[in-house]
């Protein structure tokens, strides 16, 4: 009895206490990269000075994670196996075999991957960004190897897998322009309604509440197009990424105000009838007919 081991005593298999401290070595391992990789995105978050490039790190830090936890998953099973007797030299073999097989039928999955890696490295998408990919559109909710997951403005969620992503369109990089096309009569004075518009677009940029996302002053471009009712005037406000429709709203609703106080019609669609004219220049009458009253 005094040349029995602890372990002996307890009939407890070696094999199984090998297992066992490699899977919580395993579970250690994942807790520990775990806390590294935070303590890490906390040191890079708090030396970057814009929002973006902290989205960036923080959507970077999500993805180390999770390959840390398979390549770790991964070894600790290998070792596991080889502790209770099964060779892994054979399994490597046989997944290399069947991986060749695998691969062919999964080359849209191996796309996703090395498509995501890319997006990430080039930093094209973070989380929280406003996206367009695949004709979706809308918020990055979550970015990993396999896919993009979007919520549009009504709600709805969309998982977009990476290999199909071939144009990718940021809407949050950097700035954005607040795009305002204006309808004005053709009656109206565009020498007199320019005014106007660089009056409502100075009022918003003193606006103590939606100032602050407005970067430069109201850019006037000019006549876009004769519409059939309007004169069409394309404006633009430089703003705050992600600020450019609620400065659009904002504006459109000082501007209703504003062209109401001075008179300026905005159009409305109208149809104006022609008769037409004879070989002599001379119009038919229109041939009107009211109901007769009741005596």
């Amino acid at each position: 009895m005094e040349n029995t081991s602890f372990i002996e005593y307890l009939h407890i298999p070696k094999e199984v206490l090998r297992v066992t401290i490699i899977l919580a070595l395993a579970w250690l391992a994942m807790v520990v990269s775990r806390k590294l990789i935070g303590v890490f995105r906390n040191y890079m978050k708090s030396r970057v000075d814009s929002a973006e490039d902290g989205r960036r790190i923080e959507t970077l830090a999500r993805v180390f994670r999770y390959s840390a936890t398979i390549i770790i998953l991964l070894i600790g099973g290998m070792l596991a196996l080889s502790e209770i007797g099964i060779s892994i030299a054979p399994i490597l073999g046989a997944a290399g075999v069947v991986g060749i097989a695998v691969g062919f039928g999964a080359q849209s999955l191996i796309k996703d991957f090395f498509n995501g890696l890319f997006m990430l490295l080039e930093n094209q998408i973070r989380q929280g960004d406003a996206v367009e990919v695949c004709g979706k559109i809308g918020v990055v909710e979550d970015i990993t190897l396999r896919y993009v997951r979007l919520r549009d403005i009504e709600g709805n969620v969309h998982y977009v897998p990476n290999g199909q992503i071939t144009t990718v369109t940021n809407k949050s990089r950097d700035y954005a322009h607040a795009l305002i096309d204006i309808g004005v009569a053709y009656r109206e004075d565009l020498d007199e309604v320019y005014p106007v518009i660089r009056a409502a677009g100075a009022a918003l940029r003193a606006d103590p509440d939606i100032g602050s996302k407005i970067l430069d002053d109201i850019d006037i471009q000019g006549v876009q197009n004769w519409a059939d009712s309007a004169v069409i005037i394309r404006c633009r406000i430089k703003t705050v990424a992600l600020e450019q429709w609620a400065v659009r709203r904002v504006f459109l609703a000082r501007l209703k105000k504003a062209f109401d106080q001075h008179g300026i019609e905005i159009p409305y669609p109208h149809l104006t009838l022609y008769a037409g004219q004879d070989k002599q220049g001379k119009a038919p009458a229109f041939p009107v007919s009211l109901p007769q009253r009741e005596k």
